[in-house]
């Protein structure tokens, strides 16, 4: 085990900064409360990072080979290094709720295939069904987390070799049909240069992922924001988020990509802060239909 105490006079509100890595209440790979556990591959191998208030600003400790590289990716991971004093919104609605959201950072994992697999599961699919086919790939191609997380029943998230390996019909049992089960082991497959573009910054990494068949301008926008804290990505594509921004920002109900582009383009810089703190507002655009329904895979 290995313990450090990240310092900071700022708050940071480390539930609202890593909720974005969390694929549901049934991740393996995190738990969250007063302190967040979170599991990741690094270079030296798996660990196990707890993240905890501290009287100076949080404390954190690792578990397992990668312990040493996940506690000097810390500052990161917890936004502690991420500056939202850079974010001078002109729209009052944002101005409120940027002050409101003090403690809110963008986190940045470092892990781009933790961000991707899971992106990809979540393509053309309700949350919930996303969220049970990751525990599902976890629970069953994963390993046990090191440290006192893994006697809690916590998994590291499969490695990209052994997804990539994984015959398509290996995820049917999982509830992922061929198209989406395909994307996930291209792009295991190309895990080596896609960790070496997420180096050189969020343009490269997305221009190597959408090269990818199967991945769009949705799934690299997902990728770079949580892989990199890319201030700027955009899900443009979204079911929901069009409407959602349209609405807040313009009192218009039903929003498209390009009307919510327009009104973002005062943020360029800042969107994906912009967007969070939407997120986080419990503004709703109204509802004139159903919701998406779970849908099986026998269908596509």
């Amino acid at each position: 085990m290995a313990t450090r105490v990240l310092g900071t006079t700022d708050p940071v509100d480390i539930g609202l900064t890593l909720a974005p890595l969390h694929r549901g209440p049934g991740d393996p790979t995190m738990r969250m409360g007063r302190e967040t556990w979170r599991t990741t591959r690094t270079p030296d191998g798996p660990a196990t990072i707890r993240i905890a208030p501290h009287k100076d600003g949080l404390e954190v400790e690792a578990w397992g080979p990668g312990a040493e590289d996940v506690l000097a990716r810390a500052i990161s991971l917890a936004g502690v290094d991420d500056d939202p004093a850079e974010f001078r919104p002109p729209d009052p609605l944002l101005r409120r709720l940027h002050a409101l959201r003090r403690g809110l950072r963008l986190a940045r994992s470092g892990a781009v295939m933790e961000a991707l697999v899971p992106a990809i599961l979540e393509q053309k699919v309700t949350g919930t069904e996303a969220h049970r086919a990751w525990r599902a790939l976890v629970l069953r191609y994963g390993e046990p987390a090191p440290g006192p997380a893994g006697e809690a029943g916590m998994r590291v998230a499969p490695a990209a070799g052994v997804l990539a390996a994984l015959p398509y019909y290996a995820f049917h049992p999982l509830g992922v049909e061929r198209r989406r089960a395909e994307v996930i082991r291209r792009a295991c497959w190309m895990a080596a240069s896609l960790e070496a573009a997420m180096a050189e910054g969020p343009a490269a990494l997305t221009a190597r992922l959408v090269a990818i068949p199967g991945i769009g301008q949705w799934t690299a926008a997902e990728v770079c924001a949580r892989a990199l804290g890319d201030p700027d990505a955009v899900s443009v594509g979204d079911f929901h988020l069009p409407n959602l921004v349209s609405w807040a920002l313009a009192g218009e109900p039903r929003g498209t990509d390009e009307r919510m582009l327009e009104l973002l383009e005062p943020y360029r810089g800042q969107r994906a802060r912009a967007i969070r703190l939407l997120e986080l507002s419990g503004i709703r655009a109204p509802r004139y239909g159903p919701r998406m329904s779970p849908r099986s895979i026998a269908s596509m």
